[in-house]
């Protein structure tokens, strides 16, 4: 099929990609492209990108998907995504038509080498067009049992090469979830390696492209004020919650098999904690960063199969055994709570408290550092003693991006009085430039060839190394029910239990 697409595009208010010194050109392939993340995410970021001039103007994107259409009724599907999804409204159409110019179709299933073939053929035509130099970057939007297939098929027919750092470049980035367990996770990262250098590879996790949780080292690394109490000494525990107040939202099918423990624990809140949890790098550099992060799961405590319902309840909403595609005696849990501990220096004897679940009160993400009480009462009265709070700093990651730090203060009047009060700052107010979605951030750094933001190989292994007795322990007990809980509230009252001891109490969903 012939490509439209023309060498350059123009409009009037000047260029809508940069010139070609600023970022380097790529044709960016992705598999799964007929898919609900396709349109839902990434092609809303990809239009974003192009409506702020951060790509390069030797830019095109290819979908394929076995889906029969051409490259303007792909088109068309993709306009009525960006419509729907973009974080920008309404849209500019003028940019949209640029934009769409850049993208083709080619129909294939992830099995037939002839899609294949078919995909080479109008890669170098479309490179041969625009002159993006050869470099490619592969999207797999697809379940992982699919990438194994795609990487050797693409091997096969000459579109992939292991080509590291050098120009031109190959890359892939990987959705998760990376395996269901240990075993299957190390397995696919040894097939992965039979086809690409690591550094090749981007395990792509949204949940590290949001603006706040890049921030917590920048909070952390760049304020003397908290850096020097980051510890054990100062710090009673941390906890990170992440809430939905949605269900399975039609995800019955892939949600029962999965789970909370696969689809948010092993990535999302793991991700999280090593971020709050890891050492000062040596430097910014992508593997100083992760290098850091690795010692966190590394140092993970891990727990026998008895040890697990001590640290961990698992909860179930109501009314999930009746959502379409779930099995009616379904023990898939949809809530997750669990205490756990960093086996080193500078974190020995903190909890840290795991969070998470499906239909809760507000859809909420936030880390809660609770630093340690004053060790001693100076205010002489019991009830003023008993109105101090420990300190808080929350750093809110959605919905309402910011930080907020609670401070014990003195009431005004004659009576000594104390309460506390919240130092705030909100994104949104302080920043009037909108705050990039996260796949915004990670398609640009996947393409400039900044990992910092992906897991290594390593990284996700030991992230499984902890999950995996976890799920062993619940999915080999099988008299074990998940504890319900109604949905629009906080979850099971059993996780309450595990915030016992020294009085702790979760924070308020809200």
């Amino acid at each position: 099929m012939a490509t439209d697409f023309p060498a350059h595009h123009r409009f009037a208010s000047g260029e809508l990609f940069l010139q070609a010194d600023r970022l380097e050109p790529c044709v960016l392939v992705i598999f799964g492209a007929a898919g609900d993340l396709t349109r839902r995410k990434l092609l809303p970021a990809l239009y974003n990108l192009v409506r702020e001039r951060a790509l390069d103007e030797r830019f095109a994107v290819i979908g394929y998907s076995r889906a029969t259409q051409g490259d303007q009724a792909y088109r068309q599907v993709l306009h009525d995504s960006v419509v729907s999804y973009s974080r920008s409204q309404p849209i500019d159409e003028s940019v949209w038509q640029v934009f769409a110019q850049r993208i083709a179709y080619v129909e294939g299933n992830f099995e037939d080498p002839e899609g294949y073939v078919a995909l080479r053929r109008r890669l170098e035509e479309i490179e041969s067009t625009i002159g993006s130099e050869g470099n490619r970057l592969f999207y797999f939007a697809t379940p992982p049992s699919a990438a194994s297939i795609i990487l050797h098929r693409l091997s096969e027919a000459g579109v992939m090469e292991s080509s590291g750092s050098d120009t031109p470049w190959t890359r892939v980035i990987m959705e998760k979830p990376y395996g269901r367990d240990l075993e299957s996770a190390t397995e696919l990262n040894r097939i992965v390696g039979d086809v690409l250098l690591e550094d090749q590879v981007y395990r792509i996790d949204h949940y590290l492209g949001k603006e706040t949780v890049q921030n917590i080292l920048v909070a952390r690394l760049g304020n003397t004020i908290f850096e020097p109490l980051w510890n054990r000494k100062y710090i009673d525990h941390i906890q990170i919650t992440a809430a939905e107040s949605i269900g399975v939202e039609g995800r019955g099918r892939f949600y029962d098999q999965t789970g909370v423990l696969r689809d948010m624990v092993q990535s999302h809140l793991l991700q999280v904690l090593s971020l709050c949890a890891m050492e000062p790098p040596v430097s910014f550099a992508a593997d100083d960063i992760r290098d850091k992060r690795v010692e966190v799961l590394r140092s993970l405590r891990q727990f026998d199969s008895l040890e697990v319902f001590n640290h961990a309840v698992f909860g179930q909403y109501r009314g999930y055994r009746d959502e379409e595609n779930v099995d009616r005696q379904s023990r898939t849990p949809t809530y997750a709570a669990i205490k756990c501990y960093i086996d080193n220096w500078r974190w020995q004897g903190v909890p840290f408290y795991l969070r998470v679940g499906k239909h809760l009160a507000q859809r909420m993400t936030e880390i809660s550092v609770v630093f340690r009480p004053v060790p001693l009462c100076l205010f002489g009265r019991d009830d003023v003693c008993q109105e101090l709070e420990p300190n808080v700093l929350t750093i809110r990651i959605q919905p309402d991006e910011g930080m907020a730090l609670k401070i014990t203060s003195k009431r005004p009047g004659d009576m000594l009085e104390v309460g506390s009060v919240e130092m705030d700052f909100s994104y949104s107010e302080t920043y009037p430039h909108p705050i990039k979605d996260a796949y915004e951030r990670l398609l640009l750094d996947a393409i400039k060839g900044d990992a910092t933001l992906f897991a290594r190989r390593d990284e996700v292994e030991f992230a499984w190394r902890f999950v995996t007795p976890i799920l062993s322990a619940w999915e080999s007990a099988t008299r074990k029910q998940p504890v319900f809980y109604a949905e629009g509230g906080e979850g099971p009252v059993e996780a309450e239990s595990l915030m016992d001891r020294y009085s702790r109490q979760w924070r308020e969903i809200e």
